[in-house]
């Protein structure tokens, strides 16, 4: 396994001209780990830098980010998506209120901003991570346009794995539809980062999906369209096609328990929030149900210690 240094807080890198550079290339952090399961992710992030703006990449590669929409879809109505899911889990977790604007918030797999606009617009200070330094520039751009720029930092989550913030640095940790993207070993380490950035009293919020009878072929599949990936020439064509590349994003699932035991001395008042057609539990987590969640999806909410 290549070694990677820590992830880094992405300032704006400049070409004179304005032509953006990718601090990857430009060799400001360090070797990017080669694992197989980054390649998609990888090349999503490089087909959103060859667009011209962010709506050019919604129109071309919204569905990465937002399975109910696709090439019709506007920057704007891309981000109304995220505004409506932000508020919606906000409010049935118990995370939205008034004193939020004196609290830091770090999102795990912001993408290029569909949720963190609204994000900035709930907390007093938003820190969005991503593995792709792509997704973070084209997110400080549409968080420019929908939500309150100063309020953003990004944090270029470099190795996959870890975040290079400091212990106790924020209120609530959240992560949706980030982790099943991830190798196993890596989403149980994003977890585990995620309660030791958070201070005592604050709260996690982290999505998964968990395990069904069809991952005995989405799996191999995945695998097998992670490869083809690397073909060269080949990715950026699979990358825009839709089913390919929800089959490429497919690297693991989790169960609760798989997440709940190593964390469970670090936390209280541990909850599982399922689909109501789902059996989804977890060991001494109380079950809570909602209809606006996947049922192939679960939240573990959770107050650290």
């Amino acid at each position: 396994m290549d070694r990677c240094t820590p992830c880094e807080i992405v300032p704006d890198y400049e070409r004179p001209g304005g032509c953006w550079v990718n601090p990857i290339e430009a060799g400001t952090l360090g070797v990017v780990s080669r694992r197989v399961q980054f390649v998609p992710w990888r090349t999503a992030g490089r087909v959103t830098e060859q667009q011209r703006s962010v709506d050019e990449v919604v129109q071309e590669t919204g569905w990465v980010f937002n399975n109910e929409t696709g090439s019709s879809l506007t920057l704007e109505q891309f981000v109304l998506t995220g505004d409506e899911e932000v508020s919606s889990y906000l409010t049935v977790f118990g995370l939205q209120g008034p004193m939020n604007e004196d609290k830091i918030f770090i999102e795990i797999g912001c993408g290029i901003g569909r949720m963190t606009c609204a994000l900035t617009r709930e907390f007093g200070r938003v820190i969005a991570c991503d593995l792709d330094a792509g997704f973070l520039q084209r997110c400080h751009e549409t968080v420019g346009r929908f939500g309150k720029p100063d309020r953003l930092k990004t944090v270029h989550v470099a190795d996959g794995k870890s975040l290079n913030l400091p212990p106790d640095s924020a209120d609530v940790a959240f992560s949706y539809i980030t982790f099943q993207h991830c190798d196993a070993d890596d989403a149980l380490s994003l977890s585990s980062e995620a309660v030791r950035v958070v201070k005592p009293g604050g709260k996690v919020a982290l999505n998964y999906r968990s395990r069904s009878q069809y991952d005995v072929v989405l799996l191999p599949l995945g695998g097998l369209v992670r490869l083809l990936f690397r073909v060269p020439g080949l990715g950026g064509w699979l990358s825009g096609k839709r089913v390919f590349a929800r089959l490429g994003w497919q690297a693991n699932r989790l169960e609760p328990d798989e997440v709940i035991g190593p964390l469970a001395p670090l936390l209280r008042d541990v909850e599982v929030w399922r689909n109501p057609k789902s059996r989804t539990s977890g060991y001494k987590a109380a079950i809570k149900e909602f209809d606006g969640i996947n049922k192939h999806h679960y939240w573990i909410i959770a107050t650290a210690r």
